[in-house]
């Protein structure tokens, strides 16, 4: 099966044919920096940074734009809030976002452009705009005439009759009609703005993606992706300024990732269940973050929660232990590389099923199922208590295919050690663990198993469990960590 895509336009899935392939364009709505990132975002951009990465996993030479909203309402309001200049503000939260980001695994885009840099082509597009007769200019602002333009509402499935004024647009009675949106807003007294033929002004917020995505992909490109908020009105009014413009339309496949959910509520600031990426790297992985995120088809909404986060890190504990164990048993040289291939038909069909997962429509919660297998299989190998001839070459095969995987999920591809050590200290300050306590308590088993005190040992192994501990004896000592809770 070829790779096929869910078009939010046709609202169905269809095989995906590039317009030059191998040459893939996608552009990804970017933040708007007045804050920091939060849990709707990683949805939205981890489920992206797997899509361009699968894409040219597949051989696609991709271009990838994501934009930055560094001037914007919101971002002026905060600004003016804390009595620092726009752009301050906006350099302040793109820097933290950027190292959301990292954390995350999230990787940057070939070109991501601002709107304070595109002020020249925003400025090109209105005017065309303006020609084709769809934009007018009042007092120095200038609105899209949605009346002007009969395909509006062709993204959204919205009748114009019906319609309301979008998200971020002011009511305005010198507009023709309620549901037209500012393309260029003029100049008030402490904001930012730049000279016009219109007076001095600053874009709207609908037309920085529109200029954008032409400077940097040309007038036609392939896949355009967001989340399922931008729909309406934003990028409705993307198409209709777009092709608008310049006579077509723009993108092939429209892409939208499904909503965030908390604890079976819609995330909002009002309900106050809104979570920030920082708030919840403190107490979670960013590996095991990626894997609850990954978890979910993206057009699905997801639902966070404490109870599916941990279910998750203990999920990627058992990965990375037993990545851990195939690596140590890699770097021992287990065995030799003759012998048959253990298993030959799950070896030789990882990545098969992983890209049959995958190009129906980026179905990662089927990959994460495919990768589950390799690490199943792995772990019997290396843990086999008599020596088999094809071991050896059975963990190298498995531990190639895993990091093709990996590579593309961006989950497993951390130093397995370094991971579990971090893993644990998550685990434990979730758990309130007190460590202090839990060494007294591994002294006083450690003397009673010396004293042959079985009963005794037992006894404080009891307390430990009770504390959510769990202990582990290995032949190079006892070890322990918080309990694993979830399905694993």
């Amino acid at each position: 099966m070829s790779l096929v895509i869910y078009n939010t336009l046709t609202r169905k899935k269809e095989a995906f044919a590039p317009m030059a392939p191998p040459a893939v364009k996608l552009y990804v709505c970017g933040v708007t920096t007045y804050d920091l990132c939060h849990i709707g975002h990683a949805r939205c951009y981890v489920a992206f940074d797997t899509v361009q990465r699968y894409l040219r996993y597949s051989g696609f030479d991709v271009k990838m734009v994501r934009n930055i909203t560094d001037v914007d309402d919101k971002i002026i309001a905060r600004a003016n809030e804390r009595g620092v200049p726009p752009k301050a503000l906006a350099d302040e939260f793109i820097d933290e976002m950027y190292a959301d980001f990292a954390a995350l695994d999230i990787q940057r885009a070939d070109i991501e452009p601002r709107v304070s840099e595109t002020i020249a082509e925003i400025i090109t597009m209105v005017q065309q705009l303006i020609g084709n007769g769809l934009a007018y200019e009042v007092d120095g602002d200038v609105y899209f005439d949605v009346h002007a333009f009969p395909p509006y509402g062709v993204l959204s499935g919205r009748d114009i009759e019906q319609l309301k004024s979008g998200a971020r647009v002011d009511v305005d009675t010198r507009k023709r009609n309620a549901t037209d949106f500012a393309l260029w807003k003029s100049a008030k007294p402490g904001e930012p703005f730049w000279p016009s033929p219109w007076g001095d002004g600053r874009p709207g917020w609908h037309i920085e993606c529109s200029a954008m995505s032409v400077k940097h992909l040309g007038e036609e490109f392939d896949i355009h992706g967001g989340g399922m908020d931008l729909v309406f009105p934003h990028h409705e009014n993307e198409i209709a300024q777009s092709h608008g413009a310049h006579g077509c339309a723009p993108v092939r496949y429209w892409m939208h990732n499904g909503f965030v959910n908390v604890d079976n509520e819609k995330m909002s600031k009002s309900l106050g269940n809104f979570f920030t990426i920082r708030h919840v790297l403190a107490r979670y992985h960013p590996q095991t973050v990626r894997l609850f995120l990954l978890g979910t088809h993206y057009r699905n909404p997801i639902n966070y929660s404490d109870l599916n986060l941990d279910e998750a890190a203990a999920r990627i504990t058992y990965l990375y232990d037993t990545l851990a164990a195939v690596d140590d048993a890699l770097a021992s040289g287990i065995d030799c590389d003759g012998g048959p291939i253990i298993e030959e038909s799950v070896v030789e069909g990882i990545l098969p099923g992983f890209v049959q997962a995958m190009d129906n429509d980026f179905n990662t919660p089927g990959a994460l199922g495919h990768l589950s297998e390799v690490l199943k299989l792995a772990n019997q190998v290396v843990r086999m208590k008599r020596k088999r001839a094809g071991r050896g070459r059975t963990l190298r095969l498995l531990r190639e295919r895993l990091g093709e995987v990996s590579s593309v999920l961006g989950v497993l591809n951390h130093d397995a050690h370094e991971a579990l050590a971090a893993l644990r200290e998550k685990a434990i300050l979730r758990a309130e663990i007190d460590s202090a306590q839990v060494d007294g308590l591994l002294e006083r088993r450690a003397t009673a198993r010396a004293e042959k005190d079985w009963a005794g040992a037992d006894l404080v192994r009891d307390e430990l469990a009770a504390l959510g501990v769990e202990v582990m004896d290995t032949p190079t000592g006892t070890t322990w960590r918080p309990a694993l809770g979830g399905d694993r």
